[in-house]
């Protein structure tokens, strides 16, 4: 992404070829200890796999060392010449890309270095039956399964880069031809070759191996009892929690956030989602409909006084209507929205004759 970032297609493609070899190698190789170790995945309950998996760990080192792009490695050819293509550009830009590439570099070291220190070179920390499975996890006809595509991947982290370098990125390479168009302002192959002084071809080189150096100390015992003894007091430990505890990044996702979210989800959902569909979906619809015929069913008495008054009622509502001054203002606002002539417009009686027959007409209907 940063020599995409910098326009420098050719050289992210060569990259990406690079970066798979050492990097499948590092995660084949972390299942093979997984696997070898009795599927024990925390690195902190390992130690001491060095004498157990020498090859797996000789596969790793090689691996971590063509990440950290040491010199003539597969991960040099393309990871120090990104950093330099960016300095090169000599624009504020570029600089900075290229400090925090310098930086990441440095940080990639040290985790790289931490996890060969804390599985393979400090003093054993996990249960006897996984040392003992581990024994042999490099004997056997079955594990050529994962052994040879180790030594492959561990040929290509050393070799490729060498090799296919100058194919990739050579100056005067046309092995991209017209599939990778670079614009003529953004080469910089010259000037990060010949302009740059050593110190800024050297500092992500110095800044790895410092890196890797740093983790070999503070995990590897006895240099290792130093951060055990950090914890011995209160700020040691609300460092030690700070650090392990992600930077409490979880917790405040947890509450503030998905917390939050999980509420106005459960509010959305039973008030809003479900309130719709009982009050105005279906079952909202259906439910209300029941219970006015239910209503309605309970004015069937049996009693003729009652049909009696149910009849009267219905009487005075239609004398109601139909002579209503309501009815009138109704028919007079309608004739002077309408642009028609005098003849088509309804009169008072019409409409009266026209409720009166419709009535007429349910009555007879309904009886």
């Amino acid at each position: 992404m940063l020599a995409i970032g910098l326009s420098q297609y050719n050289v992210a493609l060569m990259h990406t070829v690079n970066h798979a070899f050492f990097k499948a190698l590092l995660f084949l190789g972390a299942g093979a200890v997984i696997h070898s170790f009795a599927d024990q995945q925390d690195v902190r309950k390992m130690g001491g796999l060095i004498k157990f998996l020498p090859f797996t760990y000789s596969v790793m080192l090689t691996g971590s060392l063509s990440l950290l792009a040491t010199p003539y490695l597969t991960g040099f050819y393309s990871k120090d010449l990104i950093l330099e293509l960016a300095y090169g550009q000599y624009n504020f830009s570029g600089i900075y890309a290229y400090i925090l590439g310098s930086i990441t570099a440095g940080i990639t070291a040290f985790y790289s270095f931490r996890l060969i220190s804390l599985v393979f070179l400090t003093t054993p920390n996990g249960n006897k039956l996984s040392y003992i499975n581990s024994l042999h996890g490099e004997g056997g006809s079955l594990n050529l399964i994962v052994i040879l595509p180790l030594l492959i991947l561990s040929l290509f982290s050393i070799f490729f880069g060498f090799v296919f370098s100058d194919l990739f990125v050579g100056m005067g390479s046309d092995f991209f031809q017209n599939s990778i168009f670079m614009h003529p302002k953004n080469i910089s192959l010259i000037e990060a070759e010949f302009s740059l002084n050593i110190f800024i071809k050297l500092l992500p080189a110095i800044l790895s191996f410092t890196g890797a150096f740093t983790a070999i100390v503070l995990y590897h015992l006895p240099f290792g009892l130093f951060l055990i003894n950090l914890t011995n007091n209160k700020i040691g430990r609300n460092i030690y929690a700070f650090l392990n505890g992600k930077y409490y990044f979880d917790i405040i996702y947890n509450h503030f956030i998905f917390q939050s979210g999980l509420k106005l989800g459960y509010i959305i959902s039973k008030e809003i989602d479900r309130g719709a569909i009982e009050l105005l979906g279906p079952y909202g619809l259906s439910n209300y409909f029941y219970n006015t015929g239910k209503n309605l069913s309970k004015l069937d008495t049996g009693v003729i006084t009652t049909y009696s008054l149910y009849i009267t009622i219905a009487l005075i509502s239609l004398l109601f209507i139909l002579f209503s001054p309501a009815l009138t203002i109704i028919i007079d606002n309608y004739s002077q929205i309408t642009e028609t002539g005098s003849n088509s417009k309804p009169s008072l009686e019409e409409i009266r004759l026209f409720i009166i027959y419709i009535t007429s007409a349910l009555i007879v209907l309904l009886y």
